[in-house]
């Protein structure tokens, strides 16, 4: 009985221990799922604004269902160039791929994430 109470003692420790680092996991993992997005909204944008470029919305999964997530306007990278979300299919599964900053680079040419050679 001692060595079974022992034993829930050190799991309930060790969840106390872990449950802050998983609360610190990185959300952007890329899982699978069967579901393909329904085509994106046409919405019309502000005017572009000085220093900002558009990032359109996209749909985002929410374990049950695909979700509108409308666009908006980051402030601009000199040298940079954003790309959108979007869903790619690989095999029968489609994956979300996050929107990012690209170095535009000179055709990209002897560069390679962003470091110059």
């Amino acid at each position: 009985m001692r060595t079974k109470n022992l034993l829930w003692s050190l799991l309930i420790a060790a969840g106390i221990l872990l449950a802050p680092a998983a609360g610190q996991a990185d959300s952007r993992v890329s899982i699978g799922i069967a579901i393909g997005p329904p085509p994106p909204y046409v919405v019309a944008h502000p005017a572009p604004a000085p220093g900002y470029v558009w990032a359109p919305g996209y749909w985002a999964w929410n374990g049950y269902q695909h979700v509108w997530v409308g666009g908006h306007w980051i402030a601009a990278r000199p040298g940079y160039a954003w790309v959108p979300d979007r869903w790619e299919r690989r095999g029968p599964h489609w994956h979300h791929v996050h929107g990012h900053w690209k170095h535009r680079g000179h055709g990209n040419r002897g560069h390679h994430r962003g470091h110059r050679h």
